[in-house]
């Protein structure tokens, strides 16, 4: 499967409802009139593109009729070329240091899917021909250190874990240290999810940052906040919220595949300008996609 169709797979539901709403706008109003613009607007906010996206969208479009009328006004066409637009000059790759182990945390709220997401980056890293490792710092869910362990088996993965309820940051330590010992290329850092609310959690997750840091000098090198796209907006919150206490440098956004809202990754790009570097298209290891704009804005809308 091409990286369009899985994009194009994964978004299926997101589409559907946008292109069917948008082509149903496009051929009943004989021309752009008000009423046709708040139906736009509707289909719009209803995936989730945000206000500023939708603002951009029908100001194009009425910049469009206004040049060619309605024969020429492509509405889908419209909306691909400015969603594509708003992602210009994002940098999606992932960071690699110039020396020594690249160490990744791995963030966000309880059941975004940060376990999976640890696995299934270590398992690109190893694919691209680089070692990985798996640190299980999430020490306080039940299982959470199993589920990591059965995934670094199933995708040949050291996982350096400690018990449950051992001190998170004394896990990152540990593992800081295993990765230099073996040469290893990148570390991810599974982490405990936590309320953006809880002032104490995100304070352990600051210690844990500040620990790693002292063990590989600019460690984390990446901080990834891993949202939950079938929560809509709601991870707009969760992202200002990470992104005051650990400074996050990328978004890996989840279960795309399961939601008809998956433009809330151009909402929360376009208010915290945090690139997308990573989209979960499904539950195989290899539906954790690197984020490409062209084919996300060509998968939304393309025309079937």
């Amino acid at each position: 499967m091409s990286l369009f169709e899985r994009f194009k797979a994964g978004l299926s539901k997101t589409h559907d409802r946008l292109v069917h709403e948008i082509k149903r706008i496009a051929t009943s109003s004989p021309k752009l009139d008000a009423d046709a613009i708040e139906q736009l607007e509707t289909a719009l906010l209803g995936a989730d593109l945000g206000l500023e996206m939708t603002a951009r969208i029908i100001a194009s479009a009425r910049q469009s009729y206004e040049r060619q009328g309605q024969a020429g006004l492509q509405l889908l066409e419209v909306a691909r070329r400015e969603v594509e637009k708003s992602f210009v000059g994002a940098d999606t790759s992932l960071f690699q240091a110039s020396s020594g182990v690249t160490v990744v945390s791995v963030v966000g709220v309880n059941g975004t899917g940060k376990t999976t997401t640890c696995a299934k980056l270590a398992h690109r890293t190893q694919a691209d021909g680089q070692t990985a490792l798996l640190a299980a710092c999430d020490t306080f869910r039940a299982a959470a250190i199993d589920q990591l362990k059965l995934w670094g088996q199933r995708l040949q993965v050291q996982v350096v874990a400690g018990a449950y309820g051992a001190d998170p940051a004394a896990i990152g330590h540990d593992a800081v240290v295993a990765a230099q010992a073996r040469k290893a290329g990148y570390l991810f850092i599974d982490t405990a999810g936590r309320l953006h609310t809880k002032h104490n959690l995100m304070q352990e997750l600051q210690k844990v940052h500040r620990v790693i840091g002292r063990q590989q000098e600019g460690a984390p090198h990446e901080v990834l906040l891993v949202l939950d796209a079938t929560t809509g907006m709601n991870a707009l919150q969760q992202a200002r919220e990470f992104n005051k206490v650990v400074p996050v440098t990328g978004l890996v956004v989840t279960k795309l595949d399961g939601t008809s809202k998956g433009g809330m990754v151009v909402a929360i790009h376009d208010e915290l300008r945090i690139p997308v570097k990573f989209i979960g298209l499904g539950e195989q290891a290899e539906d954790l996609q690197p984020f490409d704009a062209t084919q996300f804005a060509h998968a939304l809308f393309q025309e079937t």
